[in-house]
């Protein structure tokens, strides 16, 4: 992120410098220099606007997203896919704490709760390294769970639907099925070229019998960090009930109905669309009221985490903002999409959008920060085609490097075999799938 950023700025003040010196001052007036210096000043003051006006609504939905948790609704869905998961780590035990802290690390991501998802991604990739015959190298269960976990399928993209809120949107929620559809092509992807790269690269051998301390009571590397439960036994006995699956057909219904919305909301989206917010808070509220949980205190304290995220990221959206109010400010991304424009927008990838896909991989809030960009300039908006677009990669990507770095660097692995091969080949898919999504729901 540090070169990315230098680069950008580095490439605003070079496009403005020449065209100062060869005397091109464009229509405005304004000096190419004086205009660059006007679009920081102005960049850095929009974003900390940005922020502020995100608070409400980040502060809204991490409130009911909070009410969800703490009424067990990420138990209900990692007992669903148990089945599916058994079948997926055929080298991992049905009943071994790898199992259900993969699954609670799923659930987790398919709501939105990336921060809360962190501290069960890093217990799976202890208890996997349990599993692991030849310490410092990764397994294909661990290579397999961090494509997915780049993949992951995503049933509400919380952060991406605030922050479309507070660009104006008037649907905020519309890229729900967009969202969906791109995550469950790249996640079968992802599992796919998992499964296909390991036959060309060789594995550890499979341990003979399990190792000591294979119980999951071990919190090496993992004390001190908070989940969805608050503090470490409470996510050790979320992940002990996630071992608990429901019967198979229980989850194959409720796959098969996830998969027909799809098709569902391309028909019924204008009108289904309207209803989607309102029915989440009147949903979450009741689900809270049914699971006997004090809602408005949850609610509460859930909003609490939402203003505190929405203020930490003030500095990350001054940087990326400011980096590009300079680069278009100097004519360098105009320059860039007519170069690109023409070829990528045959695809449905426009060049405007070229930045985020290329950027979502290495840094979470670089993309953030673009994607705030984008969708808050005049002349694309949030409801268009390529604020939907880009939208969609924000929800449907991973930042990929970061998430190998901290799962690995748990648990010391640095033979890192076909993994960021697999999950690379997720993100290119994931950028397809948001192309194809987009061009069916929206054009």
């Amino acid at each position: 992120m540090n070169v990315i950023f230098f680069v950008i700025v580095a490439v605003a003040f070079l496009f403005s410098a020449f065209h100062q010196l060869t005397g091109d001052f464009g229509a405005e007036g304004a000096t190419p220099v004086d205009q660059l210096s006007r679009a920081i000043v102005d960049s850095a003051g929009g974003a900390v606007e940005l922020a502020i006006g995100l608070i409400g609504v980040m502060t809204l939905f991490l409130g009911l997203m909070k009410i969800a948790e703490a009424g067990g609704l990420l138990r209900v869905l990692s007992r669903l896919i148990r089945p599916l998961m058994v079948r997926l780590f055929p080298d991992v035990p049905p009943d071994h704490p790898a199992m259900g802290a993969m699954i609670l690390n799923m659930s987790a991501n398919a709501l939105g709760l990336g921060n809360a998802a962190t501290p069960f991604g890093i217990r799976a990739m202890q208890e996997l390294d349990r599993l692991n015959s030849e310490k410092g190298t990764a397994t294909n269960a661990m290579a397999l769970f961090l494509a997915i976990n780049t993949s992951s399928i995503t049933l509400l993209p919380t952060g991406v639907i605030a922050l479309r809120a507070a660009a104006g949107s008037a649907d905020p929620a519309g890229i729900l099925p967009t969202t969906l559809f791109a995550t469950m092509g790249s996640t079968i992807i992802g599992i796919a070229a998992a499964k296909v790269y390991q036959r060309f690269s060789a594995a550890p051998p499979l341990p003979v019998k399990p190792t000591a301390g294979s119980d999951g009571r071990d919190t090496d590397g993992f004390a001190g960090q908070t989940g969805i439960g608050g503090n470490d036994e409470e996510n050790r006995e979320l992940c002990d009930d996630a071992g608990i699956g429901y019967p198979p057909w229980v989850s194959m219904t409720a796959i098969v109905a996830l998969v027909l919305m799809i098709p569902l909301m391309i028909i019924y989206g204008d009108i289904v669309a309207p209803w989607i917010i309102p029915s989440l808070v009147v949903g979450f509220l009741a689900f809270g009221l049914v699971k006997k949980i004090r809602i408005y205190e949850v609610f509460v304290e859930g909003a609490k985490e939402g203003f505190q995220v929405a203020i930490r990221i003030i500095p990350y959206l001054v940087a990326i903002l400011v980096a590009v109010g300079m680069f278009r400010a100097s004519g360098a991304l105009e320059a860039m999409v007519g170069a690109l424009g023409r070829w990528t927008t045959l695809i449905g990838l426009p060049a405007e959008a070229l930045p985020m896909a290329l950027l979502r991989p290495l840094s979470g809030s670089g993309a953030y920060g673009i994607l705030a960009s984008i969708i808050n300039d005049p002349l694309i908006g949030p409801d268009s085609y390529t604020g939907y677009l880009v939208s969609t990669l924000q929800g449907s990507t991973e930042t990929t490097f970061y998430v190998l770095a901290v799962y690995f660097g748990a648990v010391s692995v640095r033979r890192v075999r076909h993994t960021l091969a697999a999950a690379l080949t997720a993100d290119v898919a994931g950028v397809m799938f948001a192309v194809i999504a987009c061009t069916l729901f929206l054009r």
